[in-house]
């Protein structure tokens, strides 16, 4: 996967792929908070990589050869998959073609009523804005066959996801019909289930909130591949 054009987060020694500070959005403060943990937690030798896309070509580059047997395919180089907070991934040794993504991120607010209400203008039919999620799901979800864990998490917050909502019937079926605001990592029935974790609600998530979710799901998945690929693998030399 290529890894050039990235700004160095000095502090913990870690590449985040963000503008500047002065425009960083909540998920991106949370996801500071997560490369200083992990870098206290796991000391300076293993190294972590921010990537704002991961192109379908180097998606199916590995999934080629993963599965050798199968038939994949992209139309074109520069198509990708674009989280809202990226995607953050423990670097192998060089000559390894796999990625390892311990978080992946989304956020995602829908629903206006309620200032259209404080208006006294009419109510609209509810959004649509989480649709595109449904996509990188897929693509996300075959990305990761290979693992036994899927790191995504995903907060949505807005009237449209107030409690009785039906739309959050729309976030459910894209969860495997998982119970929501609850972390899903580890995939279930012998690998059938890749859920990820779904936390909506319809106030904002504070940074603390997302920080403390996206820890956990990071420094499990950090663990989840040191037991299968052993530490060494990840060190730098």
């Amino acid at each position: 996967m290529a890894r050039k054009h990235q700004l160095r987060h000095q502090r913990a020694g870690t590449v985040i792929n963000v503008t500047s500070r002065g425009q960083e959005s909540d998920v991106t403060k949370a996801l500071r908070r997560v490369v200083d943990h992990l870098a206290s937690r796991f000391g300076a030798n293993v190294s972590l990589v921010h990537q704002k896309q991961w192109l379908l070509r180097d998606i199916v580059a590995e999934l080629r050869g993963t599965y050798p047997n199968m038939d994949f395919h992209y139309h074109f180089d520069r198509s990708s998959i674009r989280p809202d907070g990226g995607i953050l991934y423990m670097q192998g040794p060089p000559a390894d073609k796999l990625s390892y993504p311990i978080l992946i991120a989304e956020v995602k607010n829908q629903g206006t009523n309620d200032l259209r209400a404080s208006e006294a203008l009419p109510k609209q039919a509810k959004g649509n804005a989480i649709e595109p999620l449904g996509k990188n799901l897929i693509g996300l979800r075959t990305a990761l066959m290979r693992e036994s864990i899927f790191p995504f998490i995903c907060f949505g917050y807005g009237c449209d996801f107030e409690e009785g909502s039906s739309i959050l019937d729309r976030v459910s079926t894209m969860a495997m019909f998982g119970k929501l605001n609850t972390t899903h990592l580890y995939n279930e029935e012998q690998g059938k289930f890749n859920r990820g974790s779904f936390f909506f609600r319809e106030n904002k998530w504070s940074v603390e909130e997302m920080a403390t979710a996206m820890i956990d799901i990071a420094e499990r998945s950090a663990l989840y591949y040191f037991s299968k690929y052993r530490e060494g693998h990840f060190r730098r030399p």
